[in-house]
């Protein structure tokens, strides 16, 4: 069995990891081209959204449930429908390509899980076995994307059900996340890390300002899942042709983006990620915006993820409360990103994991502070509707229920 899983762990981790890979440079090649020509590219977006629509309508995914599609899939006996790989990689492309805000994890985990299941039906797995090469799919896409593949393998397991470890999958996952990982530097990807410039002394004054701004995050995180699903139904609920809705949003966004006079709400916005975490700068709107940009852009229908902009919005709102909190404002953008990353997700080891590969060790009794905080206060909302949340977050008992 060990030998089994590792080979199907190595092929899974060389056509995910090398699909990955392609798909990370095509999403630079779009923002780029997007950045050098922000005030056209941006008109492209309608049109853009009515390919996104026809395609997956064409492929007769019209109602796609996307990353929750995935997570159901490992819990029960539905398959990923065998376009959904492409679909998603395509149309993200496209979304980064025309400026829509939004990020790329959602397409990892869509386009790893796809190719996974299909590559396990060729390789004859049986029904249980698909739900383990549908999380080393996950794994490695994740980690090819981001560089942090023990994230990658954790969360595989994690996000799926929530309390309640999917151990059997460790062997394969980690082996798969390794594989992509590999694949993805040798092509020249560059993991993402950055380096803090200063960490506070660990006293308890420092504890208990890390503790606010968590408990600041874990609200926020509440905000931002009741904001993308309140977005989508209230789209969904005005324009119910899906043609019309993604047109009219695509011009809302061109407005928006021609109001805020630049492109740093478009796309990942990974800019202003950087500005907080490595010199401590931010506009006091910008998480407000980022995640008015997201939640229209997908839930006009729109392709991509959502926990990039969360990695915006907490980052932009740690430093902004920085100032109030009297913190380092670098620091504090980085345990605002895995604070409300672990609150919209409901994964606290792997964004303790999460923080060790992005901001190194040095910092990991405030990290660890922070996503305990979070995880705890941010109830049982969450970004994917497919999650279940099997255990109480305040008490030693089971709940099973459903993120929402």
């Amino acid at each position: 069995m060990f030998f089994k899983w590792n080979i199907c762990a190595i092929i899974i981790g060389v056509a995910v990891g090398s699909i990955g890979t392609l798909f990370h440079y095509l999403i630079d090649i779009s923002a780029k081209t997007f950045a050098n020509s922000e005030q056209q590219m941006v008109w492209l977006l309608p049109l853009v959204g009515i390919v996104i629509v026809a395609s997956y309508k064409a492929c007769g995914m019209d109602n796609d449930r996307g990353t929750n599609m995935i997570l159901i899939s490992v819990r029960s006996e539905e398959k990923p429908p065998i376009f959904t790989a492409p679909l998603i990689f395509i149309s993200t492309v496209l979304t980064h390509l025309a400026g829509g805000s939004a990020g790329r994890e959602g397409a990892a985990i869509q386009m790893g899980g796809g190719i996974g299941y299909w590559i396990g039906r060729l390789l004859r797995l049986d029904g249980k076995d698909q739900k383990l090469i549908i999380m080393c799919g996950m794994s490695a896409a994740f980690s090819a994307l981001f560089g942090t593949p023990v994230t990658a393998a954790v969360f595989s397991m994690e996000v799926i059900s929530v309390g309640a470890m999917y151990y059997s999958a460790l062997v394969p996952c980690v082996l798969s996340a390794l594989v992509g990982y590999c694949i993805a530097v040798r092509c020249g990807v560059e993991k993402t890390f950055f380096q803090l410039s200063a960490y506070p002394d660990i006293t308890i004054p420092s504890v208990v300002k890390v503790t606010l701004l968590a408990i600041a995050c874990s609200l926020l995180s509440i905000v931002f899942c009741i904001t993308m699903h309140g977005v989508g139904n209230l789209l969904k609920a005005l324009y119910k042709n899906k043609y019309i809705r993604i047109v009219v949003c695509g011009l809302v966004l061109i407005n928006l983006t021609y109001i805020m006079g630049n492109g740093d709400y478009n796309g990942a916005s990974m800019n202003l990620v950087n500005q907080a975490v490595l010199y401590g700068r931010t506009m006091p709107y910008d998480f407000i915006m980022k995640l008015l940009f997201t939640a229209i852009t997908l839930g006009a229908g729109f392709r991509g993820g959502e926990i990039v902009p969360s990695f915006v919005v907490g980052a932009t709102f740690g430093c902004l409360v920085s100032q109030f909190l009297g913190i380092n404002g670098p620091f504090a953008a980085a345990i605002g990103m895995i604070a409300v990353f672990c609150g919209v997700t409901n994964c606290p080891i792997t964004s303790m994991i999460l923080s060790i590969e992005m901001f190194g060790a040095h910092g990991l009794i405030f990290f660890a502070v922070a996503v305990a905080t979070s995880y705890m206060l941010s109830g049982y909302y969450g970004l994917y509707m497919g999650q279940k949340i099997l255990y109480s977050k305040d008490k030693a008992e089971f709940i099973n229920t459903s993120a929402h």
